[in-house]
């Protein structure tokens, strides 16, 4: 028998419509979660809410747009209350890196790399944040990157966008420790999803200096993220805030 953990729990996953953010939504769906995915690709959008609907059983509501918009991502946290009445889960995984070094970068990635990174998160918690001190219950989890700690090639404008993210994660745990609202972050090395096997195949050996700073030798499986953001978006994880968990084959260690 399958344990609906996240039974009655709302969640508003971002970035869902492929990759890291569908195989998140597919593990709360699994989890007995009801569902609000967000995506820029409104296609890819209705095809996922359709099928976890289908297969798991849940309701599914979706909402498409750019989250670095104050608009969109105020229309997508309303959604929850709306369709549902409460937000027990927020999953700030919509982003997306421009990777490459970083005097190689123009004004505009510069700019896509932190509005995708940061401004979704920090747009998308500022909205959820109010309704869940309201009910005085919550689950913020936000999607951040390894590479933050180990100084990954061609990172340093990605993670300039997603060590924001982390230190929002410590600032927001502490303030709104007292009501009963975690905030943590999950933070992959690489991992295998579409972007990354299309970087195998284009270029072999960034790929493979990717994959050389972990010890295991292999990406992380897109399913190995989101059973940590499973495990922190359940009541189990009650006494675990602030913190930056790395789901990362040990490529940094404490």
């Amino acid at each position: 028998m399958v344990d609906k953990k996240l039974k009655n729990n709302v969640a508003v996953v971002t970035g869902a419509a492929k990759g890291i953010g569908l195989a998140i939504a597919e593990r709360l769906a699994r989890d007995g979660a009801r569902l609000i995915l967000a995506d820029l690709d409104e296609a890819g959008l209705k095809d996922a809410s359709a099928r976890l609907a289908g297969q798991f059983d849940v309701e599914v509501a979706c909402e498409a747009g750019d989250l670095a918009e104050q608009a969109v991502a105020e229309k997508t946290i309303r959604l929850a209350s709306e369709r549902f009445g409460r937000l027990d889960i927020l999953v700030n995984n919509a982003g997306g890196g421009i990777i490459k070094p970083f005097a190689e970068h123009t004004p505009e990635t510069l700019k896509a790399t932190i509005d995708r990174n940061l401004w979704t998160v920090l747009w998308c918690s500022w909205y959820a944040a109010p309704t869940m001190r309201k009910q005085g219950y919550g689950r913020i989890i936000n999607l951040g990157a390894d590479s933050v700690r180990n100084g990954l090639w061609d990172h340093a404008a990605y993670n300039a966008a997603k060590g924001g993210v982390h230190g929002l994660t410590t600032g927001m745990a502490r303030e709104f420790a007292r009501d009963s609202i975690t905030v943590n972050t999950v933070a992959p090395c690489a991992v295998n999803t579409p972007q990354m096997v299309a970087i195998a195949k284009s270029d072999p050996t960034l790929a493979a200096k990717f994959v050389s700073v972990i010890p295991m030798g292999r990406p992380a499986e897109m399913e190995e993220v989101a059973s940590m953001v499973s495990y922190l978006a359940s009541a189990e994880a009650s006494f675990v805030t602030g913190q930056v968990i790395s789901v990362n084959g040990g490529s940094t260690m404490l």
